[in-house]
C-alpha cells in the first residue's frame, strides 16, 4: 500500500483578493442599560471608549444575541441537498453545513484532511482507504462513523433508492457517470471507509473535496420528504421561501460569526437598497457590482477559449496557430472584458493546482505574428470566420471578438465575425463545421484532469453531440501525458506530468485560453475574514463581525 500524506501544499497562485478588513472603526455610544450580544454590560470598555482610548464595537445581533452575517445571493434553494448542484448557492451553502473527507486548503484547490485524517492507495491504484476522525458528530450529537459515510455515498451512487438526491448531479459529473469509476464501497470497521474503483482515477481525491460529496445523515422528514443532517461548522436552523438560516454548530471564538442568514436578492438594485438600510452584510453577485466600493474579486474557474479547427488548413500547421496567438494583444482583450473577466496567460486559471507558470500565451507582438504566419505558409487572402455565441452576461463575446479581430488585422489576417445562438455555436463546433470559435469551459471539481483531458485528448475528438475536444487536435504524446496524470495518485508526480503537458500545449497550441471570469463579492466595512475561493465555494466560518451595519451609511457597494 502506498500512503498518501495529508500534505498541505501552498496554493500555486492564490489570488490576493481574499481578506477584508482594515477599515476605520466607529466610536459608538451605549444607551443606558444596554447589553452586549452576550448579555453583559460594556463596563470598563464603555468608559475607555468615552475617553477616546479604545474603539467601542457593537456587533450586529440576532434576536437571541448571536453575531449575525446576512449574505445576499441571486437565488436561495428551497431544499438544501449538496448532491444536486455543482456550483451556485446550493453548493456554497452546503459547504458550510456538510463535511467532506478532504477539503480545500486556503484559496485554491490544494487539499487538507477533513473527515479523513489519512488515506492510502493500493499499488494498482484501485483501492482507496480513508481513516476517519474519531471525534466527529452530526449536529444532533450522533457520532459519525464509516457506515455513515458509506450510506451517504450509496445514496449518490444509487439514484433509484429512497432518499436519493433529485436531481443526482455531482456524482455522475465528477466520477464519469453512474456508477462511473466506482465499483464498490465498503466500511470494514467504524473508522475505515473504502472506495474500490474499476480503473485508476487520480482526480478522485480532489473531487471528494466538492460539497456534493459532503457526508449527510438522511432521514424521512415530517412532510414526507428527505431530511439531511450534516456535521459541518453550521447547522440549518430555519429555511423558507428565499431564505436559509444557519447557526454555528460549535462555540466560536472572538468575533467570529455565529449565524449566517442567506437571503435571495432579485437584482443589484435590491442589494444596494439592503446595504443602504443596513440589512445586508455580504453580497455575492453573479457578475461585477455596479459600484466598486468594498468590492472584492478573484479569478474563477470558467475560462474563455479561442478554438480552431485543426483538421482544416492552415490551422493544422503549428506555426500558423503560434502566429495567431502571437498577434493577440492581452491589453486589447482586457479592455473588451470590462470587469467581468481578466486575460488568461496559462492553460489553467490561478488557484487551480497543477497550473504551470510559463511565458505568456497571448503575445501582442505583430512583427512576431507576421513572421510566424509567413513561416506557416498562410495563403494570400486568407480570411477565416470567427464563430461567436450570442450570450448576455458580464462578458460580452462580441466585444471580445472585436478585440481579436483588431489584433489579427494588425498581423494581416482579416476575419469575419459570425454571431449565433449558443446552441448553434455548440452544434457547429461539435460537428467541426467552423474555422475559429469563442467558447467557454469550466474546471469543474477543481482538478486539472477535468479540464485539460476532455479539451485536449483524442478521446474527446469524435465529431457529434458528445465531442469535447472541438479543436479535433490529436497528439499521442499529449494523450500519454494526460492519461498517466489521470492514473497516478501521487500528487507531486501528477504535478510534474501536468507541467510537461502544459509545456507541450504551449508549443502546439491545440486551443488558446483567452480569459478567465472573475468571482465577485461586496462586503460592508465591519465584516472581515472573507477569502474568495476560485470555485465560488467560499468558506464562511472565517467571517468576523467587528462593527454593526449602519443604515444609510456610505458603507454600501
Amino acid at each position: 500500500m502506498m500512503e498518501q500524506d495529508p500534505y498541505r501544499r501552498a496554493p500555486l497562485a492564490p489570488p490576493a483578493a481574499g481578506e477584508t478588513g482594515g477599515t476605520a472603526r466607529r466610536f459608538l455610544v451605549y444607551k443606558r442599560g444596554m447589553r452586549s450580544c452576550h448579555g453583559r454590560a460594556p463596563g470598563l470598555v464603555f468608559l475607555l471608549a468615552l475617553l477616546g482610548l479604545v474603539p467601542l464595537l457593537v456587533t450586529p445581533c440576532a434576536a437571541d444575541g448571536r453575531r449575525e452575517v446576512r449574505v445576499g445571493l441571486p437565488s436561495v434553494p428551497a431544499v438544501l441537498d449538496p448532491a444536486t448542484a455543482l456550483s451556485g448557492p446550493t453548493a456554497l451553502i452546503s459547504r458550510q453545513v456538510f463535511d467532506t473527507l478532504v477539503r480545500y486548503h486556503g484559496g485554491g484547490t490544494d487539499l487538507e484532511p477533513g473527515l479523513a485524517t489519512r488515506w492510502t492507495i493500493s499499488a494498482d491504484g484501485l483501492t482507496w482507504t480513508f481513516t476517519l476522525r474519531d471525534d466527529v458528530t452530526f449536529h444532533d450529537g450522533t457520532p459519525l462513523g464509516a457506515r455513515d459515510v458509506l450510506a451517504s455515498f450509496e445514496r449518490l451512487r444509487f439514484p433509484d433508492r429512497p432518499q436519493a438526491p433529485n436531481p443526482d448531479v455531482v456524482w455522475p459529473a465528477l466520477l464519469r457517470g453512474l456508477p462511473g469509476v466506482v465499483k464498490e464501497l465498503q466500511a470494514p470497521d467504524a473508522r475505515t471507509f473504502q472506495m474500490i474503483l474499476v480503473q485508476p482515477y487520480a482526480p478522485l481525491l480532489t473531487v471528494l473535496a466538492h460539497p456534493g460529496f459532503g457526508v449527510v445523515r438522511a432521514s424521512a422528514g415530517p412532510d414526507g420528504g428527505t431530511q439531511l443532517m450534516g456535521s459541518g461548522p453550521f447547522r440549518v436552523a430555519e429555511s423558507g421561501a428565499g431564505r436559509i438560516v444557519l447557526d454555528a454548530a460549535r462555540p466560536v471564538v472572538g468575533n467570529r460569526v455565529e449565524r449566517l442568514v442567506f437571503v435571495e436578492m432579485a437584482d443589484e438594485a435590491e442589494a444596494e437598497a439592503a446595504f443602504e438600510a443596513g440589512t445586508l452584510d455580504v453580497w455575492l453577485p453573479e457578475g461585477p457590482p455596479r459600484r466598486p466600493e468594498n468590492a472584492l474579486s478573484t479569478p474563477g474557474t470558467r475560462v474563455g477559449l479561442l478554438v480552431w479547427q485543426t483538421e482544416k488548413e492552415p490551422f493544422a500547421r503549428k506555426k500558423v496557430r503560434q502566429g495567431l496567438a502571437a498577434a493577440l494583444d492581452p491589453i486589447l482583450i482586457g479592455a473588451s472584458l470590462g470587469q467581468g473577466a481578466v486575460p488568461l496567460q496559462s492553460f489553467l486559471p490561478p488557484g487551480i493546482w497543477g497550473r504551470r507558470e510559463g511565458p505568456p500565451l497571448l503575445g501582442g507582438n505583430r512583427e512576431a505574428a507576421r513572421r510566424l504566419l509567413a513561416a506557416g505558409g498562410v495563403p494570400k487572402g486568407f480570411t477565416p470566420t470567427l464563430l461567436v455565441p450570442d450570450l448576455p452576461g458580464p462578458v460580452n463575446p462580441s466585444q471580445v471578438a472585436e478585440s481579436i479581430a483588431t489584433a489579427l488585422a494588425g498581423a494581416n489576417v482579416p476575419i469575419v465575425t459570425r454571431v449565433e445562438p449558443l446552441d448553434t455555436v455548440r452544434a457547429l463546433t461539435q460537428a467541426g463545421d467552423y474555422d475559429m470559435a469563442l467558447v467557454e469551459a469550466s474546471v469543474e471539481g477543481g482538478d486539472p484532469h477535468l479540464f485539460l483531458y476532455p479539451l485536449s485528448t483524442t478521446e474527446g475528438a469524435t465529431k457529434g453531440p458528445h465531442a469535447l475536444n472541438v479543436s479535433f487536435y490529436r497528439n499521442p504524446r499529449l494523450d500519454d501525458l494526460l492519461i498517466r496524470a489521470s492514473q497516478l495518485a501521487f500528487r507531486p508526480e501528477r504535478q510534474h506530468l501536468y507541467s510537461r503537458a502544459q509545456a507541450l500545449m504551449a508549443e502546439e497550441l491545440p486551443w488558446l485560453p483567452v480569459y478567465v471570469r472573475l468571482r465577485w463579492a461586496v462586503v460592508r466595512p465591519g465584516v472581515s475574514g472573507l477569502r474568495l475561493h476560485p470555485t465560488g465555494l467560499h468558506q464562511l466560518d472565517t467571517l468576523s463581525v467587528d462593527q454593526p451595519a449602519a443604515g444609510g451609511s456610505k458603507a454600501n457597494p
